[in-house]
């Protein structure tokens, strides 16, 4: 029989490619929609904090647990529940009378989503190889972009606000259904298909979770994943006020360029995924994280704003490919037993570099300057460089990136291997 790793199926990969464009679409409908939400409500601009607190404790506390309860569920099942609870939360979005219901709603959004995210990753991270992985991401971001398109088409043709959720929902139904319809086709352990048209059954690896929790490598990638997200959502949140206030762009000029940050992560993923196929997903690790640290300190330093640009896309297409070979490799620092858990550790640990640390950067922005930004981007990117390092050290005594052991279950075993565990949840 062949050992040879599965080639996922086209139909997987397009359902994989559609859901992370569709746990981007929500997050581009509120910027836009906001404004009309608020006045049929009419609760104040600031009433948004609400949302966006009650979407991000549902988020957290769903991508950990999936990642806790994955191999139980099962993957496919996993996403066809959390894709169809999204969507069910979309249509109470649609139909809200007054913001505590489309707060409650967006609670239930957050736990679909995060299931998804945490649930893909997991599933991606065993299956898919690093150009896949980096355009999964990419279309994120895909996502993000077409969610102002739909809700402005949907105002501009004079429509409530609530049909731009109604018609996103509709799509997630949808994508619910697709996920349903194909739920044994997502088993691990039982392939799409082979080069060698064989079928492959992973022996069963059971880890109690205080073993998971003890791995110092899980709570090295947790905060790495922290800090990361922490850099590429700060760039893109403070941008505009470094290069209007500090550096003394035009508002529209200085639009362009912060859409030019987010565009080169956009087409980093898309280029860095070819490469780091190529040549290894830990090389392509180690220069995007000496290239962040790079443009952070293009940042940093003071003069032109042409710099201070320069370094804004030399961050953006270097950070391209951090999250999604991050959590390509996590089976590799961690183990293959332990990697669903961490995984969902990371995905959680995601939200919480996400929302807390660019707060805080704003509050160092507010007691001192705007000046400041590109400083504290290069203190967290220089400090997410030691923390990858040791924790690829301190996990496997060996570079991420190189040619692992087979053991089931073991501490080296590769993410593409045929190994995959089911945990008992204890």
């Amino acid at each position: 029989m062949s050992t040879l790793p599965a080639r996922p199926r086209a139909a997987l990969l397009l359902l994989a490619y559609l859901a992370f464009v569709s746990l981007g679409l929500p997050d581009g409908l509120l910027g836009v929609g906001w404004p009309s939400i608020r006045g049929d409500f009419d609760v104040p601009t600031e009433a948004v904090g609400w949302v966006l607190t009650a979407g991000t404790v549902g988020y957290l506390t769903s991508s950990v647990l999936a990642g806790f309860t994955l191999a139980r569920v099962g993957v496919g099942a996993l996403l066809a529940g959390s894709t169809l609870l999204a969507s069910l939360a979309l249509t109470g979005y649609s139909v809200s009378p007054v913001l505590a219901v489309l707060v409650g709603c967006a609670l239930l959004l957050g736990l679909g989503s995060g299931a998804v995210d945490s649930g893909l990753n997991a599933y991606a991270a065993g299956a898919f190889g690093p150009r896949h992985m980096n355009w999964l991401h990419a279309f994120f971001g895909l996502g993000v972009a077409i969610g102002p398109l739909i809700m402005t088409a949907v105002l501009s043709a004079g429509l409530a606000w609530r049909w731009g959720y109604g018609i996103v929902a509709a799509a997630q139904l949808v994508l619910a259904v697709a996920f349903a319809l194909t739920v044994r086709a997502w088993q691990r352990g039982v392939p799409a298909s082979t080069e060698a048209g064989d079928a492959i059954q992973a022996p069963i690896v059971r880890v109690p979770v205080r073993e998971t929790l003890r791995l110092p490598a899980v709570w090295s990638g947790t905060l790495a994943f922290v800090l990361y997200v922490a850099i590429e959502v700060s760039a893109g949140l403070w941008a505009f006020l470094l290069l209007t206030e500090g550096r003394g762009l035009s508002a529209a000029v200085a639009g362009g360029c912060v859409s030019a940050y987010w565009g080169s992560l956009f087409v980093g993923r898309i280029v860095q995924g070819l490469v780091a196929e190529r040549l290894g997903a830990g090389l392509v690790l180690r220069v995007s994280l000496a290239g962040m640290a790079v443009g952070a300190a293009l940042i940093a330093v003071p003069g032109p704003a042409l710099l201070a640009v320069l370094g804004l896309v030399v961050v953006g297409f270097a950070a391209a490919p951090v999250f999604p070979l991050l959590t390509l490799t996590t089976a590799e620092r961690v183990g293959a037993a332990h990697s669903d858990r961490a995984i969902g550790l990371q995905i959680g640990a995601a939200g919480i570099g996400a929302a807390l640390v660019p707060a805080g950067l704003g509050v160092l922005i507010g007691n001192t300057s705007v000046q400041v930004l590109g400083s504290a981007l290069l203190v967290l990117a220089l400090a997410l460089i030691a923390l990858y390092e040791w924790g690829a050290r301190r996990s496997t005594g060996r570079p991420t990136g190189q040619p692992a052991p087979t053991q089931p279950g073991g501490e080296g075993q590769p993410a593409s291997g045929p190994v995959r565990p089911v945990v008992d949840g204890r």
